[in-house]
């Protein structure tokens, strides 16, 4: 008769997201057991049937799965490279947030290490560990990966995104731009309303169905960036930079700070002097994609 395989599960790390993470694999039904520098951190999940180990090497023994979950690369690195902790065998799965640099650098320091590695990035906050709308990003081999997958599952919706160990941190970069991109661009049009005493819960749901209508257009465009071609469908770029100007005007003439506006118009600028201006918008991710010149 086959025995199961062991889910069993370590946690090192326990701030308010790695306390999620053990949390989310003990309902889950997974023997997980936690370390953490302040072990009184511990205290609520040992009452859950956590098992704290007394060190990080205990801890690291304790589970065929470690999952890291610490401030930066750098705390990890000076926990585990103490000379009593052996890592040869062990899957780490890094959580903890950090450059693409950094994870293929930890990927190959594990290797020499004897672990596995897969490297990961978490795209929700604590409370949301545990559910659907939790997303965990995880790079590196697939087969490491797919051994562990079905005990990730636990923590949210767990997506494997390729090879390359800095995929995860490239994705959650990337999202953090979209993030802060459609915040600003609703901060601008909100300072603009509110001169006029148009408050932002009464802009908020005009503003979510641009948003919304806007993401509609991602895939098309994303053809024609991945194409190289740019036709004009539904407006060229210089159409599109007119539009800004009003843009700029409108924010300096109601007392408004138009330096975003300023900044999407100058790139917009650029590239319709290097001879874009009849192209459609994602043609701007030529400027995108390449350093500013100071």
């Amino acid at each position: 008769m086959n025995s199961k395989p062991d889910t069993s599960v370590t946690v090192i790390g326990l701030g308010l997201m790695g306390q999620a993470l053990a949390g989310a694999f003990l309902k889950a039904g997974h023997t997980t057991t936690v370390w953490n520098r302040t072990a009184s951190k511990a205290d609520q999940l040992v009452a859950e049937g956590a098992r704290l180990a007394p060190t990080v090497g205990d801890a690291l023994k304790a589970s065929p799965l470690a999952i890291i979950c610490l401030t930066d690369y750098q705390a990890m690195h000076e926990l585990l490279d103490a000379s009593d902790v052996e890592l040869d065998g062990t899957m780490l799965i890094n959580l903890t947030s950090g450059d693409s640099a950094q994870a293929r650098e930890a990927a190959q320091w594990a290797e020499q290490r004897g672990a596995r590695y897969l490297d990961g990035a978490i795209m929700a906050i604590p409370p949301a560990i545990g559910t659907a709308e939790a997303v965990i990003l995880h790079s590196g081999p697939q087969s490491d990966f797919d051994a562990h997958e079905s005990t990730l599952d636990a923590l949210g919706t767990v997506t494997y995104l390729g090879a390359d160990h800095g995929l995860a941190s490239l994705y959650d970069v990337a999202g953090l731009a979209m993030m802060w991109s459609v915040l600003n661009a609703w901060l601008q049009g909100t300072a603009m309303l509110r001169t006029v005493g148009v408050d932002a819960a009464t802009y908020a749901p005009f503003a979510r169905q641009i948003a919304a209508g806007v993401a509609d257009w991602l895939p098309g465009y994303a053809e024609q960036i991945d194409s190289g071609s740019f036709p004009a469908e539904v407006a060229a770029l210089e159409t599109d930079a007119r539009a800004m100007a009003h843009l700029i005007e409108e924010s300096e003439a109601v007392g408004v700070n138009a330096e975003l506006p300023r900044l999407i118009k100058a790139m917009a600028d650029r590239a319709i002097a290097a001879g874009h201006g009849g192209e459609q918008y994602p043609v701007l991710i030529e400027e995108f994609g390449k350093p500013r010149d100071n």
